[in-house]
This record gives C-alpha cells, sequence and structure tokens, in this order.
C-alpha cells in the first residue's frame, strides 16, 4: 500500500513537510495546500518557498490547484514545471462555502457540463500528468454516478475519492456504498481518502476495497504523525521523538514569520490535531491554547512533556 500526505490549508506547508518527513515514517507522495492561479502575477513569496525544490529534497511533492477555469491549470502547470514538478492535482473537493460559491472545488460538481468541459479544456492545455481529489457530490450520493462517467473520459493519473457531500463538511461517515461503486465502475486507478485515523480504520479499508493502491491521510497524520508507521507495523511514536518534533517545528516557524504572535497562533493551530496525541493531558492543554505569550507557551509545553 502506498501512503499519501493530504494537503491542508495553513498548516502542510513545506516547514510541516520536512520535519515531519525527518522525524517520521515518509509518505509515498505529499500534497501542497492549494495553489490558486493568478492571472497578472507569479507565485507570491509564500507560495514559491512551499515550491521550490531546495524546500521539498528527497520527498515526492505534487502541487494541488483550486480553479474552474482549465486555460489557468495549463498556465500554472507551465510554471510549475519550472521547478521541475511533472504532476498536478485538482481539488474538487474542498467544501469551503466562499470556494463553492466561486464554482471551485466542491463547487465544481454542481454544473457537470461545466465540470466536463473544464477538464476537456484542462487536458488540452496541460501535458502534465494530472490526478483529482473530488467528493461524490454537492447534495445527495446519487450525484456520483454521472460524476464518474464524466471523469472516466479522461485520462487521470489518479482518483482520488473523499466519499461524502459537500453538503456534509467533515462530518457523518464516509459513504463506503459509494467508494465500493467507483471500485466497480472506475476506468481510473483509486486512492482512498477519509477518517483514516487508527489501524482498525485502516484495516477495514483494505478489507473492503483490497485492490486500491494507496490512501490518502490527512488528519489522523495531524492528530497522531507516527500514524503511517503504525499502519506498517511500527511501534507508536514516543513522547520525546513528539517533544522533539514539535521544537523543530517551533524553532522553524520562528525563523521563517515574522513576530511572536504569528509563529504562537501557527502553533496552537497545530495543537488542535496533536493534542489527541496525549489523552489526559486536557489541563494543559487547555492552558496552551490560552497562552498569549510565546514565552508562556513554550513554558506549558515543556511542562506538558516533562
Amino acid at each position: 500500500m502506498h501512503f499519501y500526505f493530504a494537503p491542508m490549508e495553513g498548516i502542510t506547508g513545506y516547514i510541516y513537510r520536512n520535519a515531519y518527513h525527518d522525524f517520521f515514517t515518509e509518505a509515498d507522495k505529499y500534497f501542497t495546500p492549494f495553489l490558486t492561479p493568478h492571472t497578472k502575477r507569479s507565485f507570491n513569496s509564500r507560495e514559491r518557498n512551499d515550491l521550490l525544490p531546495e524546500h521539498n529534497l528527497d520527498m515526492y511533492v505534487v502541487p494541488q490547484i483550486l480553479t474552474k477555469s482549465g486555460e489557468d491549470v495549463g498556465m500554472i502547470a507551465e510554471k510549475l514545471a519550472e521547478f521541475g514538478y511533472t504532476e498536478i492535482n485538482i481539488n474538487a473537493g474542498c467544501p469551503s462555502g466562499t470556494v463553492v460559491s466561486k464554482g471551485r472545488g466542491a463547487g465544481l460538481l454542481a454544473d457537470l457540463r461545466a465540470l466536463d468541459s473544464f477538464l476537456d479544456t484542462l487536458f488540452t492545455c496541460t501535458s502534465a500528468a494530472v490526478s483529482i481529489k473530488t467528493r461524490i457530490g454537492m447534495e445527495s450520493r446519487e450525484e456520483f454516478p454521472d460524476i464518474l462517467n464524466i471523469y472516466n473520459t479522461y485520462p487521470f493519473r489518479e482518483l482520488i475519492i473523499h466519499p461524502r457531500v459537500r453538503k456534509d463538511y467533515y462530518n457523518n461517515t464516509p459513504d463506503l456504498e459509494m467508494f465500493a461503486y467507483a471500485a466497480a465502475h472506475s476506468s481510473i486507478p483509486l486512492v482512498y481518502n477519509g477518517d483514516i485515523v487508527s489501524i482498525d480504520s485502516y484495516e477495514r479499508i483494505c478489507r473492503e476495497f483490497p485492490d486500491i493502491h494507496a490512501i490518502m491521510l490527512g488528519r489522523g497524520i495531524l492528530k497522531n504523525p507516527g500514524l503511517i508507521g503504525e499502519l506498517q507495523g511500527k511501534p507508536p511514536i514516543s513522547r520525546d521523538v513528539l517533544f522533539a518534533f514539535h521544537n523543530r517545528l517551533l524553532e522553524d516557524y520562528r525563523q521563517e514569520m515574522s513576530g511572536d504572535k504569528n509563529v504562537l497562533f501557527k502553533m496552537k493551530e497545530l495543537w488542535s490535531y496533536l493534542g489527541y496525541s496525549l489523552p489526559g493531558a486536557e489541563r494543559t492543554l487547555k492552558k496552551i491554547r490560552k497562552s498569549s505569550r510565546l514565552e508562556e507557551y513554550t513554558a506549558t509545553v515543556a511542562e506538558l512533556f516533562s
């Protein structure tokens, strides 16, 4: 089985990817937080830093693109090729209201004629390998067969399915019946994504879908960075390793970002996931969330790991 690290906007940039890659079992592919094409300029400094080859050494990184314009995909794929990227991923799954209202992300699924036209133009405008990460519909699972018929028309490298509809956001449970439909009817290699957070949840997917070649993990890795290792039979990570990983991230963010408040916000965001790795520490985690100064934060984290 291959393991892919899902993109998480604001979290899984190159600093996180590098720290993760150095401390834990590596992923077979890392997907960048989405890039939105710009019509009048190239990449901004944040995007450029995330894409620079020297910031992604020894990792297979796939840039994800958020757009509804096939021409824009061709434009950004050409720029990405200058950095050495030969594979791109299309975001057809983001459920955010501001994204969907512009017809992007999961909003691509609202108009199947427009989706078909978008993909037709996309494959005309780029020679890059293309995968797509998708939900199974906007409102209803009954939308998915028609969506899949469109996908099957095009030469995607992989079809990554998060089997929820857009209105679910990340609630309810993944629709494994619709993923089974995809397994039976897709002409594209499938990747499963959704709620793999433990050995049990992983083994269930492997039992039900023995022919899939890859699993994409997102929140499960953020909650437990040792998850891929555990799925491969390795022991759980130690608190010492988790503390060292945290300190590496803190130092790298301090080097990259201006102002302690920005660093503090970034680290608190991380703890909204990482706290799951330390059950029974709710009181100290609350102190971390309430920290108003970086010095207070670092002292509280040291207390947590002592």
